[in-house]
């Protein structure tokens, strides 16, 4: 049998394939910008099959109706990183939530998590019978090898992107057939505030540096300030529509990288069309599994990698709080603390935290003790640059005492004689700006 007979065999229809997932099933869906919308819709709507279905999965971009209070019965969700569609469900723990590294998520499959059911969203096969997993390999080729069944939806507006993204469709056991366009990341408004720690942040960027970049404001405002840089590369978790300017201006060429050389490496994409354009059948784009991107073991083979993630708050200690607001999940560790380990233990490695000092000019991010039940996302061991809008510190080897001075100089103004004044406190100091 070819492989186009086999695909033909395996083609079915929307209800045809909800129907292959049974209560009390395990079901991971392909992850961001990956998530295959008709596919979840029809599974969604083939709820009254199902019971306690279990179903998986990190940053969500649809509207997660699975997680809504009549879909109790038939649906449980176990976040592996909380959204804005998902965090409701968890914070009235109708819905559950698991810690977990970003690069360990595989061998949860492996050994916590067995997979029944992966749901994913490929490109239409190439000449050879192989479909790609696009914009998301990350955990999702892990959840595809160890699935007991395996439903793509295929759309020929998934990108073929290249690396490790291949299944070949005798790997899959159901298709269905829809182009719709897939989930779009918008760039965000770079404000005043942005642009002032992306520019510090860039001061610690050095010509020939890999760079590892989160989603949102900041890290795109951290690029629009390389221009000027050279011989950057690219190791990071995702990457977004700010990489593909540095690239088209020869900034951005690979060129020094220690590993991969020649080559950007990213786990999964999240942007605009713009992007996945940029990426389709790219042979210097390469996607590659978590356990291998996010692995800081493969990460500290980079020399001078650069990490830069955001987080909520930051105690005086240099305790990094990223994921929680006190005792409310609003999202997950994702990558961070991985590559904040791998470019600490990498030749002249560097990683870097950087948020706005205040919450809308309200509360300060710089807190003396974080808040309670929140949870510590990088520790104060790992920490190394903390930056705002109002500097740089540099934490790594200091005391506490020295900590909380430095982090107290990139304090919003209107909180740091309170800061100053526990701080004095605490260490029997006269310490004063």
């Amino acid at each position: 049998m070819t492989w186009k007979e086999e695909y033909k065999n395996k083609l079915k229809t929307f209800k045809e394939a909800a129907d292959l997932i049974k209560s009390n099933d395990r079901v991971v869906f392909e992850h961001a910008a990956g998530e295959p919308k008709s596919l979840v819709d029809a599974i969604v709507a083939n709820k009254d099959a199902y019971e306690n279905v279990e179903i998986v999965h990190m940053v969500p971009m649809g509207d997660a109706k699975y997680c809504d209070e009549d879909m109790s019965k038939h649906f449980r969700h176990n976040s592996l990183f909380v959204g804005s569609s998902t965090k409701k469900a968890v914070s009235e723990a109708r819905a559950d939530f698991t810690p977990t590294f970003f690069y360990q998520v595989p061998r949860l499959f492996r050994e916590s998590l067995p997979v029944d059911v992966a749901i994913v969203q490929v490109s239409k096969p190439d000449e050879h019978g192989y479909v790609s997993l696009g914009v998301s390999v990350d955990y999702t080729k892990a959840a595809c090898q160890l699935a007991k069944t395996v439903i793509a939806q295929v759309n020929k507006y998934m990108p073929r992107t290249l690396g490790e993204s291949f299944l070949h469709v005798s790997e899959i056991d159901c298709f269905v057939e829809c182009d719709e366009p897939i989930y779009e990341l918008p760039n965000p408004k770079i404000g005043e505030i942005e642009r002032e720690i992306g520019k510090y942040c860039a001061s610690l960027i050095n010509d020939g540096d890999t760079l590892q970049l989160g989603i949102g404001a900041i890290p795109d405002a951290v690029l629009s300030f390389l221009t000027e840089k050279k011989d950057l590369g690219i190791h990071s978790e995702m990457f977004s529509d700010g990489v593909v300017d540095l690239y088209n201006k020869g900034v951005i060429n690979n060129k020094k990288k220690t590993t991969n050389k020649g080559k950007m490496v990213a786990a999964f994409l999240m942007g605009t069309r713009k992007l996945y354009d940029f990426v389709d059948d790219n042979p210097e784009v390469i996607m590659m599994p978590v356990d291998y991107v996010n692995n800081p073991v493969v990460i500290m083979q980079e020399d001078n990698i650069v990490s830069i993630n955001s987080c909520i708050q930051v105690d005086l200690m240099g305790q990094v709080v990223s994921e929680s607001i006190g005792e409310t999940q609003i999202s997950g560790v994702g990558g961070q603390v991985d590559f904040v380990r791998g470019a600490s233990m990498a030749k002249n490695g560097r990683s870097i935290i950087a948020m706005p000092s205040t919450v809308k000019g309200k509360f300060s991010k710089i807190v003396p003790v974080i808040d309670e039940k929140a949870a510590v996302t990088t520790s104060r061991c790992d920490v190394d640059y903390i930056v705002t809008e109002y500097g740089i510190a540099h934490l790594r080897g200091k005391t506490l005492r020295e900590r909380s001075k430095a982090l107290i100089a990139i304090a919003h103004p209107d909180f740091r004689d309170e800061l100053i004044k526990e701080h004095n406190k605490k260490f029997k100091d006269d310490f004063s700006l």
